[in-house]
């Protein structure tokens, strides 16, 4: 509480206070000493009245329609006399007409902040975009297919990407797509389907590929889902060998939060992300289930002996980290071995997380957001013995996919993580200094729905991009 209203006094003296040289004399116009108190208790207010149901830093408003206006003077007629059929209370009988002109030039501001990811809806007319640093210019790789989910390098250079409807294509080189047999059976409803695809470590030798995918079962009239890992040996364009060497318990009706991302640590074992499938109030903080956590298993599918919870009575014995939501990028920091991850939240609060063995990361116990609804979720953000986010977005982003810059392509991006959004539709550049977010630059606006992005072996970046879908290569130009 206290370094939030310390903050907004800080943000309100630097926006609105300045000096005026004048005559040879420095001139302060700026806040009054009540205009800093209320500006002070306007924080204050917004986070006990209203921050509950619009989020903590007014997240709920990014992508709203303002039926009854949003100007200063709209804001105090709500605030004040209320929309009660609405759901909107009135607080004329809490609070007197001075804290309300704060209140609703407090929230004023904060809308004018989340302009930054207004972009409108017109779609980019030029395959050249402008940065802070440097300028890209998109290549085509893929085009023509709905919703590539995953994809990745083989050793020759081509792609393998799997498209989300239960598809599995190899990209030669000349872009040609060529169908690849043997995918596994998918559930491909809602978010799932067939979804992330990487390589075994030594695919020269044994070419190994694994897959995540949204596995089925029937089972007394009601189709039933899970996040499922599938191991297969590539031989030309077939799959062959297929091999189930994971299957997240319980099954679901639901169709939504399968996680699904894959990655091999420096450790030489497969880590992989499985979502709570929506049931936030059992899954992500037992151990007794599959859902909503971060597993660590062999690369045939066996149990590592120093898995944090093999000897813990009821455990699954491939949880590695738990409590998490819904975490669609998973990746290596090469640097250090370390995995990293994010996640959905709900309406705000997506994280990125380094994941540690036998960890608690508190969904929904601990959270930064509220749900879509508007109702709370926790009214806490910490609690010892849950782990704090490296850094998260409100409003929500809905991030997926995630990669760190590496070589000397893009020398102004070098060490930066690159996260794709899928709510706004750009990549998100997040400023990395001494392993910590220090800032963030939105990339390709309005470029489409940036599921998935990696660094290429030829030290370029790609993205894919849904609906339609597309992979494209970022040149530096």
């Amino acid at each position: 509480m206290i370094k939030y209203v310390i903050f907004s006094l800080f943000a309100a003296f630097i926006c609105l206070s300045f000096v005026q040289i004048k005559g040879g004399k420095n001139i302060a116009i700026g806040y009054t000493k009540k205009q800093l108190a209320d500006s002070a208790q306007a924080a204050i207010n917004y986070k006990n009245l209203c921050g509950k149901c619009h989020g903590e830093k007014m997240d709920a408003f990014v992508d709203r329609a303002w039926k009854y206006g949003s100007t200063s003077e709209n804001l105090f007629k709500g605030i004040k006399q209320g929309y009660t059929d609405k759901g909107m209370p009135a607080f004329e009988s809490i609070l007197p007409d001075d804290q309300i002109v704060a209140l609703s030039e407090y929230i004023s501001g904060g809308i004018t902040r989340l302009k930054r990811y207004d972009f409108g809806k017109v779609p980019p007319s030029s395959s050249v975009f402008t940065s802070e640093e440097q300028n890209i210019k998109l290549d085509t790789i893929v085009k023509g297919v709905s919703s590539p989910w995953g994809f990745t390098f083989l050793p020759n250079g081509e792609i393998l990407m799997t498209e989300k409807s239960g598809k599995i294509y190899r990209i030669a080189k000349d872009k040609s797509m060529h169908l690849i047999s043997g995918v596994p059976e998918v559930l491909a409803e809602g978010q799932g389907g067939l979804l992330d695809v990487i390589l075994h470590p030594n695919f020269k030798k044994n070419q190994l590929v694994y897959i995540s995918y949204s596995a089925v079962k029937r089972e007394d009239g009601a189709t039933l889902g899970t996040t499922a890992i599938m191991c297969a040996k590539l031989n030309g364009d077939k799959l062959e060998e297929q091999k189930v060497i994971f299957e997240a318990l319980p099954y679901s009706k639901t169709r939504h939060h399968y996680g699904s991302r894959l990655v091999f640590g420096k450790d030489g074992f497969l880590y992989f992300s499985v979502g709570e499938r929506g049931n936030e109030k059992v899954n992500p903080q037992s151990l007794t289930n599959d859902l909503g956590k971060i597993h660590r298993i062999t690369d045939d599918g066996k149990v590592p002996t120093d898995n944090p919870f093999v000897n813990t009575p009821g455990a699954k014995p491939t949880i590695f980290g738990y409590g998490n939501r819904n975490p669609q990028g998973l990746m290596l920091n090469k640097s250090n071995g370390q995995i990293w991850e994010i996640e959905h939240g709900p309406r705000g609060g997506d994280e990125i997380n380094i994941i540690g063995a036998g960890k608690n990361y508190g969904w929904p116990v601990i959270c930064y957001g509220i749900n879509y609804d508007n109702k709370i979720i926790s009214d806490k953000t910490a609690k010892e013995g849950m782990e704090q986010p490296l850094h998260y977005w409100l409003p929500s982003i809905a991030p997926s996919g995630m990669t760190f810059v590496e070589g000397d392509r893009y020398k102004a991006w070098k060490g930066d993580l690159m996260v794709g959004s899928l709510r706004f539709k750009y990549l998100n550049r997040c400023k990395m200094k001494d392993g910590k977010v220090v800032g963030e630059e939105l990339l390709l606006k309005n470029i489409g729905r940036v599921r998935d992005v990696i660094m290429g072996p030829d030290g370029y970046l790609y993205i894919s991009v849904e609906n339609p879908g597309f992979i494209f290569k970022l040149l530096p130009v």
